[in-house]
């Protein structure tokens, strides 16, 4: 089991989302709802990673903070 981690731009915040993996899955969870935990591939995981890098939810997001 790895550590949970968060993105370095959440700085000091509890208002961030945070991934680790365990037993060869990725988890990710709000850190505000620690208890709501979402299990996923790691292909699946990175898959989504490489939408993410290339724009494509940013739509969902503000990024006005």
């Amino acid at each position: 089991m790895t550590p949970w981690q968060k993105s370095s731009f959440s700085g000091n915040s509890n208002e961030c989302i945070e991934v680790r993996t365990v037993d060869g899955m990725v988890e990710v969870r709000e850190s505000d709802s620690a208890e709501i935990i979402v299990r996923t591939t790691p292909k699946k995981w990175a898959r989504f990673l490489l939408g993410a890098q290339n724009g494509e939810f940013d739509s969902h997001g503000d990024f006005s903070a």
